[in-house]
């Protein structure tokens, strides 16, 4: 009898690693690891179910249609965790409450969102990134804007564009227009989707003079260098806008201190797709991908929703993207090393036991036989395995 054909398949928007990806993936994490631990922030865990009421806080009421949710024995809600920002802020609130700052706390995680999955997005994936709780100042966003390009470099990459915003800008721009609420969150819909034709049509039903429609019109529009900044002074009417503005200013100010911003552009109207956003928010793009690597930005308001008001900054980046804009830039694809193959003849396998023993005290890679092998049989299979040297004991 056939075996059931669906027995064999995986459930949608997930995927399997093989070993030569699943290798990849893991060289990425390390490295990543060590670099946030040189930074001086610690790893959390959290656990990969959280209640729905958690994780519907703070700027995530609207997240519930993207949720794997399951229910557990006392019938009470559960769902697994779309991102770790709120996981942490849950954790900070009532473990670590009484820790000092700034506290400096990394991850590397996976997160379940329903998606529409394609190449580098899919319904479970990988993130690491940082949360910085702390003093809310532009020297905070700034060593997180840099520690993200100092991560996307150490996974390999060279060519990416971090595009930094302030949500405060937009807010003051809307603002001073007096939209009403619903008439803010439908162009901030069609900002995030970045469908102008939407804005364009949205923008044209508001009862506003046409410089001020004109003006709404190129927010998405607004992206460049430094000078981009003057510039928006032109645009910006408001008090709420033009401090936004300078915090961008002076976190740009900082992050060429840490020798970083070759990479960096200004983007005035990134709308991330987390309403807890309350300052400069920012998005990392590589050629070849239509979405973003990285995102990450301030949060100074969802501790609060935990019963702890605290300030705080943090990015996540996403470990698939990262591959894959590794594998469309043709650049080398990282592999775990693979040192000594060790072959033996017929009843030799004591002394070739030893042997990989003593190739694996030096800090060596080793595999050994599982059998016993010619010398030339056991040549081709270091070659095919794509082992540097080979020890044959005979």
């Amino acid at each position: 009898m056939e075996k059931d054909r669906s027995l064999l398949k995986i459930p949608y928007g997930t995927r399997d690693f093989l070993p030569a990806e699943a290798a990849g993936k893991r060289v990425v994490e390390t490295r990543l690891a060590e670099l946030f631990a040189q930074w001086g922030y610690e790893e959390v865990v959290t656990p990969s179910i959280e209640y729905l009421d958690t994780l519907s806080l703070g700027g995530n009421r609207g997240i519930g249609n993207h949720l794997f949710k399951l229910f557990d024995k006392e019938n009470k809600t559960v769902a697994l965790r779309h991102e770790m920002t709120t996981p942490i802020a849950r954790l900070v609130s009532t473990r670590l409450q009484d820790s000092p700052l700034p506290l400096k706390l990394s991850y590397i995680s996976s997160v379940f969102r329903y998606e529409q999955a394609q190449a580098g997005r899919q319904c479970e994936f990988y993130q690491a990134g940082v949360e910085l709780m702390g003093p809310g100042s532009p020297a905070t966003d700034a060593e997180v804007v840099a520690l993200a390009v100092s991560g996307l470099l150490r996974s390999g990459l060279t060519e990416f564009t971090v595009c930094l915003g302030q949500v405060e800008f937009l807010n003051g721009i809307l603002n001073q227009y007096r939209l009403s609420e619903q008439e803010q969150a439908d162009l901030k819909a069609a900002m995030e989707r970045r469908n102008l034709v939407e804005l364009n049509q949205l923008v044209e039903q508001l009862q506003l003079p046409e410089n001020a429609k004109q003006v709404l019109k190129k927010l998405p529009l607004l992206n460049g260098g430094e000078e981009l900044l003057k510039s928006a002074y032109d645009i910006a009417l408001n008090e709420q806008s033009r401090r936004a503005l300078d915090n961008l200013a002076e976190i740009y100010r900082l992050l060429k201190a840490y020798k970083v911003e070759q990479y960096v552009r200004f983007d005035l109207g990134i709308i991330r797709d987390f309403s807890y956003y309350t300052g400069m928010v920012f998005e990392v793009y590589a050629p070849g991908l239509g979405y973003p690597l990285c995102g990450g930005g301030r949060y100074d308001h969802l501790l609060a929703d935990f019963g702890t008001a605290c300030p705080a900054t943090g990015f996540a980046l996403g470990i698939e993207r990262i591959l894959l804009a590794i594998e469309r830039q043709k650049l080398p694809m990282h592999s775990l090393p693979r040192d000594v193959y060790v072959g033996y003849a017929a009843g030799k396998e004591t002394e070739a036991i030893e042997k990989a023993a003593q190739v694996r005290e030096q800090g060596k890679s080793v595999e050994l036989a599982v059998n016993s092998q010619t010398e030339p049989a056991a040549k081709e299979s270091q070659q095919q395995k794509n082992y540097a040297a080979f020890v044959y004991i005979s």
